[in-house]
């Protein structure tokens, strides 16, 4: 059976851990701007929400798949979950269970929206600008809700941002472990991941950048910034730079071990 490249990277071990750097990139990216810039939530989100726009058309017009392009949009829907996250949270007033709440019926509807308008939510992405949209409103959605869900936890509940993490981390090895223990569709344990890698590192980047007295270590969030995508860079290159493989099939149906 021939075999092709998708426009999305192989999803190993160096994924994920990339796409954890990515969301804690996120997380001080944006409270760079929002908060040391003193842009505010609004601004923030129309600054990032607008280059994550630009990179999305980008990627849907490659005909091929292009690492540095992919994890730049990436990011750029990390940051600019943040920022939408921290309008919807607390400019809107709604709270972070109300917002946890609205973003995981956008996360379902933008997963309804992709079969319905694809015919399958395939992983191993096809060259069709109708899947790759979904794909990423369904990432952005996720990303959002990420955000919404590491702040909830950390303030609402009252867990500060280390019990925060560390309840998330062992929210992604149950899920690891249901990947190869158990039958669960891989498309819902892909999503399940996705969705708890950002506040894991949601709650990681508030720990680097809020102050002491609200349980963090102070680090200026632009230096914090400076290093976590030095980090991301080199996990690109390291391991985040194979396409992933798919075949004839892949397009419309759903891979399943």
């Amino acid at each position: 059976m021939t075999r092709r490249t998708g426009k999305v990277p192989a999803i190993t071990l160096g994924f994920w851990i990339t796409k954890i750097l990515a969301t804690t990139l996120g997380e001080t990216g944006g409270d760079t701007v929002t908060m040391s810039m003193n842009w505010g939530y609004l601004a923030g989100t129309a600054l990032f929400l607008g280059a994550l726009i630009v990179l999305v058309i980008l990627q849907i017009r490659e005909r091929q798949f292009r690492p540095w392009l992919y994890w730049a949009t990436i990011a750029a829907s990390t940051t600019a979950g943040t920022t939408m996250a921290d309008f919807a949270d607390r400019s809107l007033g709604i709270g972070y269970a109300g917002g946890s709440l609205l973003l995981l019926a956008c996360v379902a509807a933008s997963l309804v929206l992709w079969y319905r308008s694809c015919g399958a939510i395939t992983l191993e992405m096809a060259a069709d600008p109708k899947a790759e949209a979904c794909y990423w409103l369904t990432i952005t959605f996720s990303q959002t809700l990420g955000t919404a869900l590491g702040d909830w936890m950390a303030d609402s509940r009252g867990m500060g941002y280390q019990k925060s993490a560390l309840l998330f981390l062992l929210l992604l090895s149950l899920v690891a472990i249901a990947y190869y223990w158990t039958t669960i569709s891989r498309v819902v344990l892909f999503w399940a991941a996705f969705v708890l890698t950002r506040p894991l590192g949601a709650t990681v980047g508030d720990f680097l950048d809020k102050p002491v007295s609200h349980g963090g270590l102070a680090l200026s969030r632009p230096l914090a910034t400076l290093v976590i995508g030095a980090a991301m860079i080199l996990c690109v290159h390291l391991f985040a730079s194979k396409p992933a493989e798919r075949d004839a099939f892949s397009a419309v149906k759903v891979k399943e071990r």
